[in-house]
């Protein structure tokens, strides 16, 4: 067993206690890797806050980056010194949902009283969204990391473990957006962002981002937000349907408040569809009119993670970041350490954060 420093959640909506706790090594399929960088997304501070169930005591974090310290028995494709990004996707590979190349909604059950880290007196802590990231190393299974460039910053691309894939996958994923389509994407957080690159990207006619922030609509015109409506206006998609002369092909929801998707259906066109990427608090619903959406050809799809596949998305991305076409490094909203975790968490609760990340090992 290895001592390292985590953020540990003892009680929901209580601050984290940065102490120590035990790492077992890697078991076979398994790696080892030293956190450089987590990102502090919005489904950590909704465990965090209970919203999303789990047991405690738990660590939290699982979009990062860092180095590979030892590999389990079978691990191919990794060795102790890669740089790889770490993400919260764990395939088995073989099942029905694998196999057809959706490894984000794999169906093998996972063990997840199965956690890798313990108390210091040996009790288990719950190992969250199957990474535990907010801690000095980690222990995953080989199908959640990717290698990436050695030169690539490990904050930028922690990025791209979660918000970026989320966001992006999303677009063109899930949303299928071809040339010339019309997209509204609500919400301009990290996600948001992250999902007006992605519609950029695919080549959308206009982007309509909407957000309760004017500030933050801004920043969306900079990512490539081609209009921006203010989603206090009354009827907001009034505007919007006067912007784009009709509804949208797609309409991105990355804000987890289930009121928004009572609206949602409200900016299509006929034959348009609601791309379902925030996640509320478990137990809240949404409210629809089927008989309208039928009639209409609408449809509504879920995207998990973007529907990424790790391998095949991430060097793309990565590939598209170094040739200045998927901005990153304006993400980042604030770099903090990992004793500063709970401000850093604050200011995301703050609403006008991007992404703040924590920084570890920087020695």
């Amino acid at each position: 067993m290895t001592r390292v420093k985590a953020a540990v959640c003892h009680a929901f909506n209580a601050p984290l206690v940065i102490e120590e706790v035990e790492l077992r090594a890697p078991a076979a399929g398994e790696v080892d890797v030293i956190v450089d960088a987590v990102a502090i997304c919005h489904s950590d501070i909704s465990y965090w806050q209970g919203g999303f169930g789990g047991t405690l005591p738990a660590v939290y974090g699982h979009e990062a980056a860092g180095r590979v310290a030892a590999v389990g028995a079978g691990v191919t494709g990794f060795e102790a010194g890669d740089h790889v990004a770490v993400t919260l996707i764990r395939a088995c590979g073989t099942c029905g949902s694998c196999a057809t190349g959706k490894p984000t909604i794999c169906e093998t059950p996972q063990d997840h009283g199965a956690s890798p880290i313990r108390s210091t007196d040996g009790a288990p802590v719950m190992q969250a969204l199957a990474t535990g990231g907010f801690a000095e190393r980690v222990v995953v299974d080989q199908s959640q990391i990717v290698n990436i460039p050695a030169e690539m910053p490990k904050d930028v691309a922690s990025l791209l473990s979660c918000g970026v894939v989320t966001g992006v996958g999303a677009a063109v994923n899930a949303a299928q957006i071809r040339a010339g389509q019309d997209v509204v994407v609500i919400g301009a957080g990290g996600v948001g962002l992250n999902a007006i690159q992605g519609a950029r990207i695919a080549g959308a006619r206009r982007i309509v981002a909407i957000d309760m922030s004017a500030e933050k609509l801004e920043v969306a015109k900079e990512f490539g937000a081609t209009d921006v409506v203010l989603a206090t206006t009354p009827k907001p998609f009034k505007q919007v349907q006067q912007i784009l002369g009709r509804g949208a092909d797609a309409v991105l929801v990355t804000v987890g408040i289930a009121k928004v998707y009572d609206q949602a259906p409200r900016y299509l066109a006929n034959g348009g569809k609601i791309v379902m990427v925030g996640m509320p608090h478990f137990g809240e619903t949404a409210s629809y009119t089927p008989l309208l959406m039928a009639d209409m050809g609408q449809s509504i799809v879920g995207s998990k993670m973007g529907d990424v596949v790790l391998r095949r998305d991430i060097p793309w991305m990565v590939d598209l970041y170094k040739q200045g076409r998927l901005k990153l490094d304006e993400l980042i909203s604030g770099r903090w350490e990992l004793a500063q975790i709970n401000e850093a968490i604050a200011d995301t609760l703050g609403g006008a954060a991007r992404r703040n990340v924590i920084l570890l090992n920087q020695d």
